[in-house]
């Protein structure tokens, strides 16, 4: 069963590049006290993922941070070191917190996950975005598969 509305986000840890390397954010540190988006791709410098998903919210961060959203968090099922570097190229500056699921864990225990093994990358995660008050779910936008329209930034800002 995949997280719903009302839920409590699951404990964890996501890895996130820092200026001195590799580092690691709990979820508790991540969702306690704060309104937070959490988008997930399946994975970084995918066409769709680096085209429209992380820009739309890269693009409508300051429109979502007027809205109540503290932080905004891209999540995918990749090292801390890819996530860095996706960071980098799509210039997210400190518009949105790259947050690496290296093992899938946190997707896993989100139900969320993405059998991409036919795609050659293995388990992933769905294309999704959830909003998260105070480490409490306010909702959760999961795609169909192949569609990117509920995860959206811009969806996102019509539903706030």
């Amino acid at each position: 069963m995949s997280i719903q509305a009302g839920d409590k986000v699951p404990a964890g840890t996501f890895g996130i590049m820092t200026q001195n390397g590799p580092g690691a954010l709990s979820s508790d540190d991540l969702f306690s006290g704060k309104r937070v988006v959490v988008f997930s791709v399946p994975g970084a410098f995918t066409p769709t993922c680096s085209a429209q998903h992380l820009p739309g919210f890269v693009q409508h961060g300051d429109e979502l941070k007027a809205k109540g959203i503290d932080t905004i968090a891209c999540l995918a099922v990749n090292d801390v070191f890819v996530m860095g570097a996706w960071g980098k190229d799509q210039g997210v500056g400190d518009a949105v917190l790259m947050l690496a699921d290296g093992n899938g864990d946190f997707t896993r225990a989100l139900g969320l996950e993405l059998d991409a093994t036919g795609f050659g990358m293995g388990t992933r995660g769905q294309r999704f975005a959830m909003v998260v008050n105070d480490g409490t779910v306010e909702a959760v936008h999961v795609e169909a598969p192949g569609a990117f329209e509920v995860s959206s930034a811009e969806y996102l800002l019509k539903n706030l």
